[in-house]
Formats: C-alpha cells, sequence, structure tokens
C-alpha cells in the first residue's frame, strides 16, 4: 500500500473544517443561529442551555483560523500514524 500524502489531504480537511465554521459565522452575523439551536436541540432530547452572544469579525475569524489549524493538524496527525502503521 502506498503512503498517504499527508499534507494535501491535511488542507482538504482543515478547508472543509474552517468552511463549516464559516459558515456558522455567517449564519450568525445574520442571527439565525440561536434559532437553530433552539429547534435542534430539543430534537436530540437535550435543553438548550447555550446563548449566541453577538457577531463579532474578530471572533470570526479567529474561529475560522483556529478551526483550518485543528482540522490540519488532525488530519496530518492520522494520516502520519496510518502511514506508521499500515506502509511497510
Amino acid at each position: 500500500m502506498a503512503k498517504i500524502k499527508g499534507n494535501k489531504i491535511a488542507l482538504v480537511v482543515g478547508i472543509y473544517v474552517a468552511g463549516l465554521h464559516a459558515f456558522w459565522a455567517l449564519l450568525t452575523a445574520i442571527g439565525v443561529t440561536q434559532n437553530y439551536l433552539d429547534w435542534i436541540l430539543p430534537l436530540h432530547f437535550i435543553n438548550n442551555l447555550f446563548v449566541v452572544t453577538a457577531f463579532n469579525w474578530a471572533s470570526a475569524l479567529i474561529l475560522v483560523a483556529v478551526a483550518f489549524v485543528g482540522g490540519y493538524a488532525a488530519t496530518w496527525l492520522f494520516v502520519w500514524l496510518w502511514n506508521a502503521i499500515k506502509v511497510k
């Protein structure tokens, strides 16, 4: 089995995770996230204890950046472990 290229896969996953968080930030900016949480959590038999705060550009940018770094790092680590265990 060939080695998996960690950087390419990690970039794709990092961009995907950052995109999901950018979408959440966009929904927060237009003001629909609290209603979404109030609707979706009771469907899972969970009381909503969370309150969505006002949108802040700095927080949104940090959210997206941290999501990208976390997604990239976790995927890169997984690929590194996969290659170390599976490839001989």
